[in-house]
């Protein structure tokens, strides 16, 4: 007993003198700890000629602590009432590019001829980003405001799927086998298991620690907060799932009692210190020979991640309502991953689900990405800039406009009737894409047995007849379930236009805004439905089946949107003619303009009309719009500018700015109050 202890005392010593030597060097540098934590776990780990070894039994068996407190502090600062806030918005975003990551990931594992199980691996290691990386990167570059109330809400989100992604995997791993009978089994076990741990715990666990908090003493809540985490550690592990799903519903009961901030903070100093000896146990994993050996993978899985992460993320930011700088900043600030991506590799290794070389080269994946993030941070509002600037002005447009009818549609105060009709299409959406899903998951697994009873018959050299005849029906089955869901999603996005702009009366001003709403929401509606229904199915089906489908859809929808945004411009044209002569008319002596009605009126569906004078001062005077960057910085449109005689309608930005403009500024709040701040000289938030 005293050797062991001597041994311990002398592991523990060794990782974590490395460890504060190399984060402490990682911050000078102004790079993130993890990356100290990791070059730790390389040094003293086996794999370097180096005489500091500790042993790899200690560091990993300490890791878990690190991984069932890192996990609980995790669910203590995800609480149902965030879930309820964000889902709306970040639920979307994290659906649409978790599954798309996911989907791309199994794609690559496939195609570089990895087994089935490995590929899912893949996909779900790629498809979580770092919660602590990106935490860490918007405090050193002081990123605040709605951008990152919109990330910090899609990580809460993207922690809930890691958690039923992990739950699944370790089904999965353990044999359940990627069959339709497994994983509706796999699924109905685990919904009931959350189900049934969350109702129990929710009525006792808050209680509990409402009175333990009550005494007043920190040893206690400290104690019994951790032995909570254990316990449901313990639980989990019981019922055959990871420790890390426990500790994580351990951490959200917690956080239900109200407390969950003091919780934190006791705990807080106990988690660093064995979430440090995680990272470093991972790091000690890390053999530089397997990452030389697989240096070409490690580049292109880093490369893959990020495009994908960037695209999904960007997408989907953009399609709930915010403009094309909101949505690059979002994208870039995701390509990445970290703890949960460890946490799933050492899942899949501990189960066998994949090779040994594939947790190192993962780990190398997350150090390349975790050093490029605030690099890609930094460069997402100059690359806005840039790509506004090189769309067709009609998209230009559309793009900034687009944001500002998504505003409306929150702002709605619908009646009873019209959300239960809402809520009737969006049922049938998930009816006819899960009737699709079944169908392709039931082809795909009777396919060898209709083979073998054709076999019977004497079809027994033609397998290739077997199966197409059973994908001809498949498909002739699942049709009318996919034409329903097209028209479903025309539906729910006409529907929602028209809350969002109803008619204006005889003559309806705002029809061509309300036409490119709807296009884009079917859009939205239709990547939010179709990219997970890939994702589910893509192990079930050829792996170039899906984006050929995709590429199709896509193809489809962007002639109507084209058309509707090039009739969008003319409306914006028309309308601005009449702000600039309603302008012109009010003369210089009317003073500074405000919003009206008329303004409103003629602007129908272009949002708040908002004109801003320049004055004398103002750093904008000499220069011109393309300069300022106001849309590719600000996603805002300048429609007009007045100046008396010679105002400009739909100005080109190439004309230089005067004392006296008066420019009348339209999308979203937040974007016309960004463009604002920049032609008034004010720093502007995150």
């Amino acid at each position: 007993m005293a050797a062991g202890r001597i041994d311990l005392v002398f592991d523990l010593a060794v990782i974590l003198l490395v460890a504060g030597l190399a984060t402490a060097l990682f911050q000078r540098l102004r790079q993130p700890a993890v990356l100290g934590y990791l070059l730790a776990g390389v040094i003293v780990g086996p794999h370097l000629p180096i005489p500091l070894f500790a042993d790899e039994t200690v560091a990993h068996t300490l890791s878990e602590l690190g991984v069932v407190l890192l996990m609980f502090s995790l669910g203590l600062e995800f609480s149902l009432r965030k879930l309820v806030q964000v889902a709306p918005t970040a639920g979307v975003i994290a659906l649409i590019e978790c599954s798309l990551a996911l989907w791309v990931g199994y794609g690559l594992g496939r195609g570089l001829g990895w087994s089935g199980r490995e590929s899912l691996f893949l996909g779900a290691m790629l498809a979580i980003s770092s919660t602590t990386i990106i935490v860490k990167a918007f405090a050193e570059q002081g990123v605040t405001g709605r951008l990152a109330n919109l990330v910090f809400g899609e990580l809460i989100v993207e922690d809930l799927i890691a958690i039923l992604l992990l739950a699944l995997l370790t089904a999965v791993g353990s044999g359940a086998g990627l069959s339709a009978r497994g994983l509706a089994f796999t699924v109905g076990k685990l919904a009931a298991f959350l189900v049934g741990t969350l109702g129990f715990g929710m009525l006792l666990v808050p209680r509990f620690v409402r009175a333990v908090v009550r005494l007043q003493r920190a040893e206690i809540t400290v104690v019994a907060s951790v032995g909570i985490c254990f316990g449901f550690a313990l639980l989990a592990r019981s019922f055959g799932y990871s420790v890390a799903l426990g500790a994580f519903l351990g951490g959200a009961l917690v956080g239900e009692s109200g407390a969950e901030v003091s919780v934190g903070r006791l705990v807080e100093p106990v988690r660093d210190v064995f979430a440090a000896i995680f990272f470093v146990s991972v790091g000690m994993l890390i053999d530089p020979h397997v990452i030389a050996a697989h240096a070409g993978l490690v580049l292109l899985l880093a490369l893959v991640l990020t495009v994908t992460k960037i695209v999904g993320v960007t997408t989907g930011v953009f399609l709930t309502g915010s403009g094309i700088v909101t949505s690059l900043r979002a994208g870039m600030s995701f390509a990445q991953i970290g703890e949960f991506s460890f946490i799933i590799a050492s899942v899949g290794l501990s189960l066998g689900a994949i090779r040994p070389f594939l947790y190192p080269v993962v780990v190398a994946v997350s150090a390349v990405t975790t050093f490029t993030t605030p690099w890609l941070i930094r460069a997402a509002g100059p690359l806005a800039a840039t790509l506004d600037r090189r769309l067709p002005h009609a998209l230009q447009t559309y793009a900034s406009l687009y944001g500002a009818w998504v505003e409306r549609l929150r702002n709605v105060r619908g009646t009873p009737t019209t959300w239960a009709r809402l809520r009737r299409l969006a049922l049938l959406l998930v009816l006819d894409t899960g009737a699709i899903a079944a169908v392709v998951i039931a082809v795909s697994m009777n396919a060898p047995r209709v083979g073998r009873m054709m076999g019977r018959f004497g079809w027994s050299s033609a397998p290739w007849l077997a199966r197409g005849l059973l994908w001809a029906l498949g498909v002739a089955v699942a049709a009318p379930f996919a034409l329903g869901a097209v028209r479903v999603a025309r539906a729910l996005g006409l529907r929602l236009a028209i809350e969002a702009l109803p008619s204006t009366g005889a003559v309806d001003l705002s029809a061509a805004p309300r036409r490119a709403l709807v296009v884009t929401l079917q859009i939205a509606i239709l990547l939010a439905a179709g990219i997970p229904l890939m994702a589910v199915t893509q192990p079930f089906l050829p792996w170039l089946s899906g984006p050929l489908f995709l590429v199709l859809l896509l193809a489809a929808l962007i002639v109507p949107l084209w058309r509707s945004a090039t009739n969008l411009e003319g409306h914006v044209r028309a309308g601005a003619q009449i702000v600039l002569e309603r302008l012109a008319a009010e003369g210089p002596e009317a003073g500074p303009p405000v919003e009206g009605v008329a303004v409103d009126r003629a602007l129908a569906g272009i949002g708040a009309a908002t004109p801003v004078r320049l004055t004398d001062g103002s750093p904008a005077v000499g220069r011109t719009l393309k300069q300022l960057q106001v849309r590719g910085l600000t996603s805002a449109t300048v429609v007009v500018i007045d100046r008396g005689s010679a105002g400009l309608v739909y100005p080109t930005g190439d004309e230089p700015l005067q004392p006296g403009d008066v420019l009348v500024l339209t999308g979203s709040a937040d974007a016309v109050s960004n463009a604002q701040a920049l032609l008034q000289g004010v720093p502007r938030a995150g």
